[in-house]
């Protein structure tokens, strides 16, 4: 082992101790990668995938079925509209700035959806070319780091409560990772309800990728057949009914969810530790013109109508 691959896995190490929070994770990963470089970001990407769904899984220890109703139920018609909202803008702010058509739709379907989740489905549905995809996970990713140090600011800034907070995060961050990490930075609630909300959005991915894939191949695009099934949702909801189920074993369901907890700040290192300098070079300025002014956007929209309809 090199002295760099050692000195990141010390890191990626001291990420697990109890007092690291998210926002120090992300950061920490990406200063490494963008002042000593990633030896393994090819196997870092890959792990985080991984971790973050454990880590989602775990969380679902920590909340009974009851719960995963309520949260859900409170929120479905903001996802819905949220999604409905930024597919429409998406594709209209695309078109206004130029930017390539499967380009445009993968950022757009990152932004609705759940972030580099959505566009690894959507991207072998519509047969997009490998530069679409690098740029539109360049584009989300780099927005989505921000949104981790931003959302909880501009929450305590407008005096979100937790409830109303998990509701705006789930709704306007874009993948998993920073949804649960900035809402775990705000709070119990906001987490619980943020978590539960962004897994009801990422069960969008099926249909969305498959209609568009159908709509490519009316075209005349090919679009492709395979479409990736968000598996870890159904486990997040076994999880929750375990917890349901067998009283007597909350001490042990707590404790895989505050390990869920501390693992989730090494995944957030990993994810980060994917910035590097070519990956900003990758972007362009109007795709990323496009993913702002679309985040900008809908973010203000539902930040607005979370403050104004969401019970506090």
């Amino acid at each position: 082992m090199t002295g760099r691959g050692a000195a990141f896995g010390a890191l990626a190490l001291a990420t697990l101790l109890p007092w690291i929070t998210p926002p120090v994770g992300l950061a920490a990963g990406v200063l490494f990668a963008l002042t000593v470089g990633n030896p393994w970001p090819k196997q870092s990407y890959l792990l985080s995938r991984h971790l973050l769904k454990a880590c989602v899984v775990g969380l679902g220890f920590g909340m009974s079925l009851g719960a995963v109703w309520t949260a859900g139920s409170q929120g479905v018609v903001y996802t819905v509209a949220g999604i409905a909202l930024t597919l429409v803008l998406g594709v209209a702010f695309g078109r206004l700035l130029g930017v390539a058509e499967d380009s445009s739709f993968l950022i757009t379907a990152g932004t609705s959806i759940c972030g580099a989740s959505a566009i690894a489905a959507v991207g072998p549905a519509i047969n997009a070319r490998a530069e679409a995809m690098t740029v539109s996970l360049a584009t989300v990713f780099i927005l989505n780091a921000v949104a981790l140090y931003l959302f909880p600011a501009v929450g305590h800034a407008v005096g979100l409560s937790e409830a109303q907070f998990g509701v705006w995060a789930a709704i306007s961050i874009h993948d998993t990772s920073s949804v649960v990490g900035a809402a775990s930075a705000y709070g119990p609630q906001a987490l619980e309800l943020a978590t539960v909300l962004k897994l009801a959005r990422a069960v969008w991915i099926v249909p969305i990728a498959v209609a568009a894939g159908a709509w490519k191949r009316r075209r005349g695009g090919g679009g492709g057949e395979r479409v990736d099934v968000p598996w870890f949702i159904g486990l997040f909801l076994v999880a929750a009914a375990l917890r349901s189920a067998l009283p007597a074993g909350v001490a042990v369901f707590d404790g895989l969810t505050a390990l869920a907890r501390h693992v989730l700040v090494l995944t957030l290192f990993l994810v980060g530790s994917g910035l590097s300098r070519d990956t900003i070079r990758t972007v362009g300025t109007r795709p990323l013109l496009q993913g702002l002014l679309l985040w900008l956007v809908t973010g203000s929209v539902a930040l607005w109508a979370t403050w104004r309809f969401v019970p506090g």
